[in-house]
This record gives structure tokens, C-alpha cells and sequence, in this order.
């Protein structure tokens, strides 16, 4: 297969457009060709290709700010000499100074099919900010490496935040393409779009599902999104933000773990087991115990679990990191009903509203697990309407 950026590189027919025009490149550390050079370098030496400027989105352009909220200043890239403004840091939205400095933006951001990560709300911005200025967008697209399975409950109305931009499930199964053209259709935005696809892309081939085992380098598109078995896990585990558990950072594994110093999860794995085991199927669930270098429970042994898909048990058709989570929730409280799961912290500067509620989109998630009387039956019924709903919706976006 062939990304959006090398069909563009390789076909001078197809970026004839573009030629003697002021360019923009939207991109980030993973934004590389298949090659592995970084697109604004293959771009700059492309012959026609005039790029006056560079967007980064959270964690940079070049580099990789760690954490959330972690801001990031506007530059002069070293290498090539012209602005890289950043959409993390002063400004979230693109103000009329940058978009005066560019005709056409190119937007090359690997993403990793999850409704809360920021790039997609980046992308949501500037698609908007675009259409109000007349400048024309041209998304080259890349695989989404959690696939097509769709997973979780809608944003509710009300709860869009910059980890929720719009009403998508948590794991959408769209690529940044596909989700390019849902947008522009759900705000009916009158825009000049161009959706690059990828050549003999096959998202729903083994081994990789979604992502192209053998054929692509994984390269971090943030600094936790550290692997493909992290980028499955992540529409489940990036919930465990908005607890006082720790998701693994200040490890290795990030956002594929689940843990706390004070927490038996023998107890909640047995508990999980009896409560819903269909919920528990194609993964590995490993016991497991690490010790946090930097962020929750720093320098604490945490017992806890690891997920594995990387490993002939993984099912894709199975793996439910949403339901899986939702569940490791719902026994911890189970099991530890005094115990405070819920994080109370600014979480991409919200002050008045948890954590929990921003990542899934309001509170039936906290309130489901709260409810000692509520039953994992009850959360499959309101899953499963809101992923039928979405499936309907995203069929007419499917570009592969």
C-alpha cells in the first residue's frame, strides 16, 4: 500500500494543483512518508511543491511534548526557515494572521481512530477556520490502526471539548480522511476539499487490521502512543485519565496498563470474569506489577493489568477496550465501594466538569459504574444503539 503523501510525491498529474501556490503542511513527528523521511522535508525538495509555512498540533511538529497540557510555541524551523505555528499553545484555532500565510493547507496527521485524541478536534478547526477564509484543505490520508470496528457511546450534545469534538462513537473506525469528509458534511461547511487516499489500502486485513504489519515503520504520532497494541487498547484505556488509577505513563507501556498500589486486581479480574466474560474476549489480560517513574503513584509498586493483542489470541472482531474498561471499572467499584476512582483535576483546562465525563462524553459512563443496581446489560443496551446509530451515519464517508 501507499500513503496519501507518497501518491502525491510519486503523481505530478495529481498535485498539478497545487503548483505555484502557497502551501501549508498541518503534521507531526509520525508524519512521514513510507520511506520514513518527514513530510516537510519530502515536501520542501518536492520540484513545484511551495510550502510557506507549518502547523503543529499537542506534542509539536518536530518534537514530543510529553504530557497533556504541555504547551507549545510558534518557531522558525531550523532546517527549511519558515514559521511553524502551533495549534497547541497561544491559540488552539487558527488565527487571520496564519491563514493569511498560506493558499492551501495539507493536513498529514497519523491518527489513531479514537474519538478524545486532539488531533481530530485540530482537524475539526481548521477545517472550519478554512472554509470561513476560502482556503482550500487537501487531507493525505493514512490507516487507522484500530481499524474499522466501531465501539462506545456518542458525545452527548453538550459535552464538546477539546477531547470531544463532535458526536462520533470513542472508537470510530474512520481514517483522518474519512473523518475529513464527515466533518465538512456535519457542519455543513462549504470548503475545497481534497481527500488523498491511500493506494491498495485493506482496512480490515490480517494480521494488521487496520494498520499494515510489514509494510509501514510505527512511528509515534504522540509520545504514549508507543505502539499498534497501544493505539487498540487506547479507546478503552485512555478512560482510566479520569481515575486515580494509573494508564502507565512513567513506563514504558503506556495507556496499555491498568493499576494502583492499593488495589488487588486478582480480586477485579475475578470479579470482571463473572461479571461479563464476553467483555474480556480477544485480548490477553496479564497480571502484571510496575512502578510509575513520572505521574500517578510515582515511585509506588502498582499491582495491575496489561493488555495484550499483540499475539496470535488477539480477535479483532472480538476486542472491545471500551467494554473491557468500562468493566475493570464497574468490579473495581464493585469490589472497593468506598474507593475514589474518580479524578477531580483540570483535564485540558475544563475546571467545572470531571474528567471522566470529557473523555466519554458525558455521565452515563460514571454513573452507570457508580450504580451498585446497574448491570452490564444495561451499558450493552445504550452501546449498542449508539453504535448502530454511527454505523449508519459513517457508511456514507468509507472511502476503502
Amino acid at each position: 500500500m501507499r500513503l496519501g503523501i507518497d501518491e502525491l510525491l510519486l503523481n505530478r498529474v495529481l498535485r498539478a494543483p497545487l503548483e505555484g501556490r502557497r502551501l501549508a503542511l498541518l503534521g507531526h513527528p509520525a508524519s512521514v512518508t513510507g520511506a520514513c523521511r518527514h513530510s516537510l522535508d519530502a515536501l520542501m525538495e518536492t520540484r513545484g511543491m511551495r510550502v510557506a509555512c507549518a502547523f503543529g498540533p499537542q506534542h509539536g511538529m518536530r518534537g514530543d511534548k510529553q504530557d497533556n497540557m504541555i504547551e507549545t510555541d510558534d518557531y522558525t524551523d531550523p532546517r527549511h526557515g519558515i514559521p511553524v505555528f502551533s495549534l497547541y499553545g497561544e491559540v488552539r484555532y487558527p488565527t487571520a494572521d496564519m491563514l493569511d500565510s498560506f493558499d492551501v493547507l495539507l493536513v498529514d496527521l497519523q491518527d489513531i481512530g479514537t474519538r478524545i485524541y486532539t488531533y481530530l478536534t485540530t482537524l475539526a478547526y481548521v477545517l472550519e477556520a478554512c472554509a470561513e477564509q476560502g482556503k482550500g484543505v487537501w487531507v493525505l490520508d493514512r490507516p487507522n490502526p484500530a481499524g474499522r470496528p466501531v465501539e462506545g457511546s456518542l458525545l452527548e450534545p453538550g459535552w464538546e471539548s477539546f477531547v470531544g469534538a463532535a458526536a462520533l462513537v470513542m472508537r470510530h473506525g474512520l481514517t483522518f480522511g474519512e473523518l475529513a469528509r464527515w466533518l465538512v458534511a456535519e457542519q455543513g461547511l462549504e470548503l475545497d476539499l481534497t481527500v488523498v487516499p491511500m493506494a491498495a489500502y485493506r482496512p480490515d486485513a490480517a494480521p494488521g487490521y487496520g494498520w499494515p504489519l510489514h509494510e509501514l515503520s510505527w512511528v509515534n504520532p504522540s509520545p504514549n502512543a508507543s505502539s499498534l497494541n497501544m493505539a487498540r487498547c487506547f479507546p478503552g484505556t485512555v478512560l482510566l485519565e479520569g481515575t486515580t488509577l494509573s494508564e502507565g505513563r512513567g513506563t514504558t507501556t503506556p495507556l496499555e496498563l491498568a493499576g494502583a498500589p492499593d488495589i488487588d486486581f486478582e480480586r477485579v479480574l475475578g470479579r470482571m470474569t463473572a461479571l461479563q466474560p464476553g467483555w474480556l474476549k480477544g485480548c490477553v489480560l496479564r497480571r502484571c506489577y510496575f512502578e510509575p517513574t513520572f505521574h500517578k503513584h510515582l515511585g509506588k509498586m502498582c499491582s495491575g493489568l496489561q493488555i495484550h493483542t499483540d499475539n496470535a489470541a488477539y480477535g479483532h472482531g472480538h476486542f472491545q477496550p471500551y467494554r473491557l474498561v468500562a468493566l475493570l471499572l464497574k468490579a473495581l467499584r464493585l469490589e472497593y465501594p468506598d474507593y475514589p476512582i474518580w479524578r477531580n483535576f483540570p483535564y485540558e483546562y475544563e475546571t467545572e466538569r470531571l474528567a471522566i465525563d470529557l473523555l466519554s462524553g458525558g455521565t452515563f459512563l460514571r454513573q452507570w459504574v457508580d450504580d451498585a443496581g446497574a448491570a452490564p446489560a444495561d451499558l450493552q443496551e445504550r452501546l449498542r444503539r449508539d453504535e448502530q446509530l454511527w454505523c449508519e451515519v459513517r457508511a456514507s464517508c468509507l472511502l476503502y
